[in-house]
């Protein structure tokens, strides 16, 4: 028998995958909407004094924050649970590859948080008194600064044998991240040190893609964080489909 074409297989896995807003939406209200919201309300406090640029960084960076927490550790967990509970020996049987399957998980999951992204967006310029500048670029900017974060989620899945040591490393990675470079802090208030780390982390880059198609200006720098984004992409889901055993146990 003929396997359906590719675009076919890929809508029958993303319709699969956005099944689990079942057992998902508690943790898309908690960790995309209210943890972000409330970071911009206690930072927003120590950072309104600083200026505009300081609130800048404030509210972009608990924008990165959610999709760290809930976006990449979503996937994480997700990944980790399929390869425990024998998910993927399942899908190993059927007609399909492996890519599809994790494009498929990571666009369902960012649909699934969108709204919680929106509402976090509105919520924090409200909070923040920032008005919002969005440059027609956001529609690509925004799901391109979640892929990498969820090709990493994907990658920290299927590299760990249980959901539990999956999501340990996972917030581990997380706190690393959002505290490495100019995130949630603007760099003038880091030490150099730190700063020189931040280019090593895909949340640098996603927040400062984010600051100017929200924000603005854009400048040639967002070609820069594209081009990061687009590479950590790449390399993150090549590693998953090398590092994903259908039938690993």
């Amino acid at each position: 028998m003929k396997p359906h074409p590719i675009y076919i297989q890929w809508y029958d896995l993303f319709l699969i995958e956005l099944s689990n807003w079942r057992w998902g939406w508690r943790n898309l209200v908690l960790t995309g909407m209210v943890l972000p919201l409330f970071g911009m309300l206690l930072l927003g406090a120590f950072a309104r004094d600083l200026g505009a640029s300081a609130l800048a960084y404030v509210l972009t960076g608990n924008l990165v924050m959610g999709l760290l927490f809930e976006h990449q550790g979503k996937l994480a967990s997700h990944f980790a649970f399929m390869k425990m509970a024998g998910s993927l020996d399942y899908f190993a049987t059927l007609p399909i590859r492996k890519p599809l399957l994790v494009t498929a998980a990571s666009a369902a999951f960012f649909l699934l948080f969108l709204p919680s992204l929106i509402v976090s967006l509105l919520g924090g310029a409200w909070i923040l008194r920032i008005d919002l500048h969005v440059h027609l670029l956001a529609i690509l900017v925004i799901p391109l600064c979640a892929l990498p974060l969820a090709g990493l989620g994907a990658l920290i899945g299927v590299s760990f044998r249980t959901p539990e040591e999956a999501m340990s490393i996972d917030r581990l990675l997380v706190i690393t991240m959002l505290a490495m470079g100019p995130v949630l802090i603007p760099p003038e208030r880091l030490p150099a040190w730190l700063v020189t780390l931040g280019y090593a982390s895909p949340a640098t880059y996603a927040a400062s893609a984010l600051r100017q198609v929200l924000l603005g200006p854009v400048t040639a720098r967002l070609l820069l964080d594209v081009g990061v984004m687009v590479g950590v992409i790449g390399a993150s889901f090549w590693l998953v489909n090398r590092k994903m055993d259908w039938r690993g146990r």
